[in-house]
């Protein structure tokens, strides 16, 4: 290089590979191309001065090659990663409980968002504000028809509202399939 201090040609060595390009059509193919360069690349047709434009950017890519190095674009030099080792994940295998499948224990203590819907209805807001204690909020299902029970705002279940000493209850009546969203 120029002053040997950094990889990359400058411009007038580049333009010297260029014209050793053009002078390659001529010259012999033993003789080394002008600027000293070894190991360009002897193309076919190198000795017809008529050569091709996709042939003279074939000269000038060995001669760029050549003048690079033999590792140019071939990733890192061997000593950058002397010391790299592969990484080892460590098993994560499901331990079985004493009945060999996944103990069900640790999710007993899971806390689950658990509501049970009676209806629903769309009001304006003129209707929010004028409800008063007493008022009487129509609702878009029958009496008797079953309630939706949903876990965590995904529904779950469907099950009919009871009384029983004095408080509401519901019976589930259908547990439904999970279902992909």
């Amino acid at each position: 290089m120029a002053d040997g201090t950094d990889d990359l040609l400058d411009p007038s060595e580049i333009e010297a590979l260029l014209k050793s390009a053009g002078a390659l059509n001529s010259a012999p193919a033993s003789q080394p191309p002008p600027g000293g360069h070894r190991g360009a690349a002897h193309r076919p047709g190198a000795g017809n001065t008529h050569a091709s434009p996709e042939e003279l950017l074939e000269q000038v890519e060995a001669n760029l090659a050549a003048a690079v190095g033999d590792d140019y674009g071939r990733g890192p030099a061997p000593h950058a990663f002397s010391g790299a080792m592969p990484f080892e994940l460590e098993s994560f295998a499901v331990v079985p409980d004493s009945e060999g499948g996944a103990g069900l224990k640790a999710l007993e203590e899971v806390e689950l968002d658990l509501r049970i819907e009676l209806g629903r209805t769309e009001l304006l807001i003129e209707e929010v504000l004028r409800l008063r204690e007493g008022s009487v909020v129509p609702l878009d299902k029958l009496a008797g028809d079953p309630v939706d029970i949903l876990a965590n705002g995904r529904l779950i279940a469907r099950g009919e509202v009871l009384v029983l000493n004095d408080n509401f209850c519901v019976r589930v009546a259908e547990i439904l399939a999970p279902t992909l969203e």
